[in-house]
């Protein structure tokens, strides 16, 4: 898994060896973490085991395409928020464009692409992608601290009723009753 201490993963899928290590290149120095993938079936199997900042996503490659791949990517509710860049060395077709938006895709570069582009691009969703974490983070330590100060307030409640009772009694049971009271009052303390 990745955590907000970890940089952020980004698949790189194409069929090509060299693509792959080209892609690794443009991106070293970036804050972050690329996995490759040589097929859409194995890009459908690292999605399952780690989650991902971005794909960066051939749309041409055998066996199953990367519209296809998107498509699957798209349907699991694990992935289905992960953004995808289509990357493609067909010619500039616009139907070939229009079908890897249908697929997903927030982005389609034709190669050549300026690698500077791309790397403003991937950081950009890298970004994007670490602030959600953080975001995420902040809600987690609110909803802890939120269960953390009812249950202060329940302490209170109960040291209050105590007390109440404390006036109504004497003797023996009023003090046994202040004694709870105080032990309950000082268990919503720590809490707080």
């Amino acid at each position: 898994m990745t955590g907000p201490d970890r940089p952020a993963k980004v698949l790189l899928v194409d069929d090509r060896r060299d693509n792959l290590l080209a892609l690794e290149a443009i991106l070293q120095g970036l804050p972050v973490q690329t996995v490759g993938a040589d097929s859409g079936e194995d890009a459908l199997k690292r999605l399952l085991v780690d989650d991902f900042a971005l794909i960066l996503l051939d749309a041409q490659m055998p066996t199953m395409d990367g519209f296809e791949t998107a498509r699957h990517i798209k349907r699991r509710e694990k992935t289905r928020h992960v953004p995808i860049i289509f990357l493609t060395a067909a010619d500039r077709d616009s139907h070939l464009a229009l079908r890897g938006y249908a697929a997903g895709a927030v982005d389609y570069l034709t190669k050549p692409f300026d690698p500077w582009v791309l790397r403003a691009k991937v950081s950009v969703f890298v970004e994007l992608w670490t602030m959600t974490q953080q975001l995420a983070a902040q809600s987690e330590l609110v909803r802890v601290r939120e269960a953390e100060l009812r249950a202060a307030g329940l302490a209170v409640d109960e040291a209050t009723a105590l007390l109440k009772g404390a006036l109504a009694a004497d003797g023996e049971l009023g003090r046994e009753q202040v004694e709870k009271a105080m032990a309950a009052l000082a268990k919503a303390r720590a809490r707080i």
